[in-house]
Parts: structure tokens; C-alpha cells; sequence
């Protein structure tokens, strides 16, 4: 087409065509049987003038139209209604002049077909019994009607192949792990109707967030994924290069920075959920690529954008059903208090002592030794306070409690607490012993502003991976004026993951995993 672009079929002159780890085709000799077999049936029907995998096919009602409609339908009874349905094989029986299939399609929805010799002829059954396997999808032409064993069916009068399975399908309890479940997703969305609904499950939930943000009067944005300079938290980016402009760029991992310059053009409440990108561990609460909302609200702060969080959860839950959430910890009751628990407090409750910001590092270090809190004796104070907060405190909140008050190290761009030196404005969300989001009293001052990322930027230099870096724009961007502003940050994976009872990998529908080997 005059115009378009063209990749070039051959490599430009000066430079060597890649080769190496390139798959090559499993030569015929060394498929597994049953691929063989099928591969062998594809060929007959291409080489016979037929079509295995066709274009299109004369489908006129998706199977649950069909089940709509004619689900009345008595034991045996039939009707002249001829359709046109489509779908993949998930069983088959054949006997001498009669052949049973169920078709799946979508969400799972399943519609018998039947093939009878007197209906399709010798032939059209014949090449039936020939060439169907489970995992094919097909077209079949009929009408329906009912067995005589009450099963909504199209009796076929042709049908075809929409397009040949040439790997079987898992047997679901014997060859799916939990890594092959999760690395052939396709698979497993085939098989298992868990997958399927988790599927719909995450895309309510997005649906019931952003029908929460919109109905009060939040705009949704886009911000760019590639960046300059990492912020917006403490984490280690991916890193990569951007030819055109010859420079070392990042994989952003928030959306911070670029909402808040938002918020400072007149924006009021906006907010993002985006995939964001954090170079770190992989586990059952972590991926290193994740979907993330955050949202600003100008003239709010940290009370504010709590009661928004709250009303988000509750917008999900009523999405999903109930505002009683059965998890492993116990039943969390969204529609109880939502208790506000300032993490000094917290932690003296557990040891035993009061525990303020100005309780010596040694101190803190004996009380991990005491509780059994692995903490590397070169961390800074603060942070060994964190690890206490986070391995003693934390896993036993089991209804939703934001811990707030936090020592300055945890957020630095958090506003410093208006009542309490050394202290932010800040809170973590913890439902059923894990952190479900996160809301500040944003930082808007430029000249603290400023200080604060000059000593983040300070410990990048000194070898800290996770510290951000100084950017000039989001200074430049809050010198001409920011309002008072709150802000959160919600994970949507973990807000899956507390309905559902399920692993991030479960929720991430294409997760990041080892390379098979």
C-alpha cells in the first residue's frame, strides 16, 4: 500500500542479522503424538481444498443467545429455528450414527450439538469423527431443540472448522500446576473457570474505581511511562535508553510527579491507573510490573483522601457483592470502623514500652532481638522502627486501619504533621494483615520540597538504589503555586487480591515469570 511503512526483509547493509536464541520449529519427526496426529489432520483438510482455519464462519448467535432464547424449551422438544453457533470443543462423543460436542465460548457458557446421520449425511459425519479433537473450535448450522434427556442443543444440518487445535488441552488436575497455570495463561483460561472469572472479577473492579473517582468529579489522565528521572517513591526503576534522544531514561515507578504538576495547572482532582515498574522482588504480594491508581485532590489532605479510599473499597465490594470480605485472617467488615492507629502507638503496644521518634537505635535493635526481628544493625533508626512496624504490627490488623504519624524517612514527599515535629501526614491502609494503599497531606512547599529530594538525592549518589533522584521540572512546576492538595495511592492488584483470596500472580492476567529454561 503506497505509504505505509514496510519492515525491511532483509538486514540493512553494515549490519548482521541476529541468529542466535532464535526458536526454530520443532522438526515433524519430534512432536509429542498427539500434536503429530493433529498436525497430520490439518494437512488432510488444507490438502483435500478444505479450510482449517477460515476467515469467517456463519455464526448468527453467540451460545448464551441461544440459551436465552430457547432455554424454555421441554424435554424433546424441537423447533424449526435454524442458527448458526460457534465455539471451542470441550467434549465429544461419537457412536455409529450419532455424535454429541459441547461448544464453549466467552465466560464459559456451554451448548450441546448434536450430529445425526440423518441430518448432515455420511460424509459431513464421517469427516466429523475424522477430524474434530477436543480444543477445536467449529461452526455448526442447525436447528435447536431439546434432547430427550432435557439437553438445550442445535441439531446440525452442516458445520464446519473455525479453526484446528493443533496442542490438546490440559487435563486440568494432572498437567496444571500453579506454573503452568500462570506461564500458559491461555490454557488455563481454557480449562478452568476460576481463570475466567478472575478475568471479569479485576475488570469490575476497575469499573467500580473509576465509576467512584468520575461520580466525584475526578478526571482521568495519562502521563508518560518513560522518564527522565525516577520519583514519586522509594523504589529501584528498570532502566533503559532512549535512542532518539541518546539518553538514559527510566520506567516510571509512580505516577506522582506528573499528577501533581497536574493539580498545579488548575486540575483539581485527577487521577491515573497505569502500569508502573519496580526493579525489585517477585512474591505473592509483589510483581515487578503492576497496575497502580493514584488521585489528587486539591484543597484536601490526608482525612479527606482517607474517606475517598474508604468510599473506593466499598464502591468494589458493592461491585462484587458484599461488604464481607472472607480472608485467611478472618472476615473483614467493610462496613465497620475504619480505625485511625498512629504507628508509634502501635509499636509500644506490642513491645511493651512506649516507643517515641526520638527512642535510640539501640534500643529499637533490642527490641527486634526480643521479638525475633531479622534487622540489619547498619540500618538508620527510623528504619529499623519501620521493620518493627512492619513485622510485629501489621500482619495482626486484621479490619481496616490506617497507621498514620509516621517518622519523616517513610514518604518524603508527605507534608511534615502540623501538630507533630519529626512526624508526617501520612498513612498506610492495612486490611487482613496486608497493605492495601496508601494517602498523604501532599508536600507542596518548593523550598522544603527541594531540600527533601536534594537529600534523597544524596543517598542515590551514596549507593541507595531506591532513592529518587532531584527533578528540576516537578520543582519548577510547584514554584509557580500548588494548592493544599491530598493524595493516595491504591494497588489494584492488592484490592483484587483481598476480594478474591487470590495470589498477585492470579490477578495479573500475564504475570512476569523465570524464562523457561
Amino acid at each position: 500500500m503506497p505509504g505505509r511503512y514496510r519492515r525491511p526483509t532483509t538486514a540493512p547493509v553494515g549490519l548482521t542479522p541476529v541468529t542466535e536464541n532464535v526458536p526454530t520449529a520443532v522438526p515433524e519427526a519430534d512432536l509429542p503424538e498427539q500434536m503429530r496426529v493433529r498436525r497430520e489432520k490439518r494437512d488432510r483438510i488444507v490438502d483435500g481444498g478444505g479450510e482449517a482455519y477460515p476467515v469467517a464462519v456463519p455464526r448468527t448467535h453467540a451460545l448464551a443467545e441461544v440459551r436465552e432464547q430457547w432455554g424454555h424449551l421441554a424435554t424433546g422438544e424441537e423447533t424449526q429455528d435454524v442458527v448458526g453457533v460457534a465455539g471451542r470443543v470441550v467434549f465429544v462423543r461419537n457412536t455409529g450414527k450419532l455424535a454429541f460436542a459441547t461448544l464453549q465460548e466467552g465466560v464459559g457458557t456451554r451448548l450441546q450439538v448434536m450430529l445425526s446421520l440423518a441430518e448432515v449425511g455420511e460424509e459431513a459425519l464421517a469427516a466429523w469423527k475424522a477430524d474434530v479433537d477436543l480444543g477445536d473450535h467449529v461452526w455448526v448450522e442447525g436447528r435447536v431443540i431439546s434432547s430427550r434427556r432435557g439437553e438445550l442443543s442445535v441439531m446440525a444440518g452442516r458445520w464446519g472448522m473455525a479453526s484446528k487445535a493443533l496442542r490438546p488441552l490440559p487435563v486440568l488436575h494432572k498437567e496444571l500446576s500453579e506454573e503452568s497455570r500462570v506461564r500458559q495463561r491461555y490454557a488455563d483460561l481454557v480449562v478452568r473457570q476460576e481463570a475466567r472469572d478472575m478475568v471479569r472479577t479485576k475488570a469490575a473492579a476497575l469499573r467500580a474505581v473509576r465509576s467512584v473517582l468520575d461520580g466525584q468529579g475526578y478526571l482521568e489522565v495519562e502521563t508518560p511511562v518513560i522518564q527522565l528521572v525516577h520519583g514519586g517513591a522509594a523504589a529501584r526503576p528498570f532502566r533503559t535508553h532512549m535512542n532518539a534522544f541518546d539518553h538514559e531514561m527510566v520506567l516510571r515507578i509512580a505516577l506522582e510527579l506528573n499528577l501533581k504538576k497536574a493539580v498545579v495547572g488548575g486540575v483539581d482532582r485527577v487521577y491515573e491507573m497505569g502500569r508502573i515498574f519496580r526493579n525489585e522482588g517477585v512474591d505473592a504480594t509483589h510483581s515487578p510490573e503492576f497496575t497502580m491508581l493514584e488521585a489528587y485532590q486539591a484543597w484536601g489532605d490526608q482525612t479527606s483522601i482517607g474517606a475517598l479510599m474508604r468510599d473506593l473499597y466499598l464502591g468494589v465490594a458493592d461491585a462484587l457483592g458484599s461488604r464481607q470480605v472472607e480472608t485467611p485472617a478472618g472476615t473483614v467488615d467493610l462496613d465497620g470502623e475504619w480505625r485511625w492507629l498512629p504507628v508509634y502507638d502501635a509499636v509500644s503496644e506490642v513491645v511493651g514500652e512506649t516507643v517515641t521518634l526520638d527512642t535510640p537505635q539501640e534500643v529499637l535493635l533490642g527490641y527486634a532481638e526480643r521479638h525475633g526481628v531479622e534487622v540489619d544493625p547498619e540500618l538508620e533508626k527510623d528504619k529499623v522502627f519501620l521493620e518493627l512496624l512492619g513485622e510485629l504490627v501489621e500482619p495482626q490488623l486484621l479490619q481496616p486501619t490506617f497507621l498514620c504519624d509516621y517518622p519523616a524517612i517513610a514518604q518524603p514527599l508527605a507534608r511534615p504533621h502540623r501538630s507533630a515535629p519529626g512526624l508526617i501526614e501520612a498513612w498506610d491502609l492495612i486490611i487482613a494483615g496486608v497493605e492495601r494503599g496508601t494517602g498523604f497531606s501532599e508536600l507542596v512547599d518548593p523550598v522544603v520540597q527541594r531540600r527533601v529530594l536534594t537529600e534523597q538525592s544524596l543517598r542515590a549518589a551514596g549507593g541507595d538504589p531506591e532513592a529518587m533522584q532531584l527533578d528540576e521540572d516537578f520543582l519548577r512546576a510547584l514554584e509557580y503555586g500548588a494548592p493544599p492538595m491530598g493524595g493516595l495511592g491504591l494497588g489494584i492488584d492488592r484490592l483484587v487480591m483481598l476480594f478474591t483470596g487470590a495470589s498477585i500472580r492470579e490477578t495479573i492476567l500475564f504475570p512476569h515469570l523465570k524464562p523457561e529454561a
